[in-house]
């Protein structure tokens, strides 16, 4: 009788092949379920994203209804929600979120202090909206390199913020005044009132000294 010891067992083979090939499904499902939700938490991330962007352009167009007319420009609370969109959203949300308040604005939505439309980018105001932007991306900016992490500095980088607002506010203004005036009616009048919502957001800037802001998660 012949020796069949070194013939292969084909029944051990068709096992580990089959234990093999159940591995594999396995290992792609898994793989499969963990892209799935990855993907998931990137889609939730974005919608989220784009919500406190749209929260805070509205709350901008808000904040320009209360107002009192006092002249040529008149006294609102947006700067303060200005400034907050780039403290709590971080420089680029932030300025997102006054990029879409402006566009919305100038297509229709009647959420300027004094209307909306096209025909806004020929009003004297129309400056300090320009300058909405670069203040909530300079304020998120610092407040993300941790200069909102001592008192001394977070008033600096609110008043950064504010001479971005005035400086767009009174070039644009001053063509339609001259410089001079443009101060007397867009700047002086409204020192104290910025002063006090400046002191407002401080609080604000603290919240984030483990993290640059409280919503940016990269």
């Amino acid at each position: 009788m012949l020796n069949n010891s070194n013939e292969p067992n084909w029944g051990s083979l068709l096992v580990s092949l089959k234990e093999d090939k159940i591995k594999n499904i396995m290992r792609v499902k898994s793989l499969t379920l963990t892209d799935a939700i990855s993907s998931n938490i990137k889609n939730l991330s974005i919608i989220k994203d784009l919500v406190l962007v749209l929260v805070f352009a509205i709350l901008t167009g808000l904040s320009a209804q209360i107002k009192v007319e006092i002249g040529t420009i008149p006294l609102t609370m947006q700067t303060f929600i200005v400034l907050l969109s780039g403290v709590l959203l971080g420089s680029k949300k932030g300025a997102l979120s006054q990029i879409s308040y402006l566009f919305m604005g100038l297509f229709g939505f009647p959420w300027f202090a004094r209307g909306g439309g096209m025909g806004y980018l020929f009003s004297p105001t129309f400056g300090y909206i320009l300058g909405f932007i670069s203040a909530s991306y300079l304020v998120g900016l610092l407040n993300e390199k941790g200069w909102g992490k001592e008192i001394k500095k977070a008033i600096l980088v609110l008043l950064i913020g504010e001479t971005a607002i005035y400086l767009f506010g009174l070039l644009w203004l001053s063509n339609f005044v001259g410089f001079s005036k443009a101060l007397i009616v867009g700047f002086y009048p409204f020192i104290l009132g910025d002063f006090l919502k400046l002191l407002l957001i401080i609080p604000f800037l603290f919240l984030g000294r483990e993290k640059p802001n409280i919503y940016d998660e990269g």
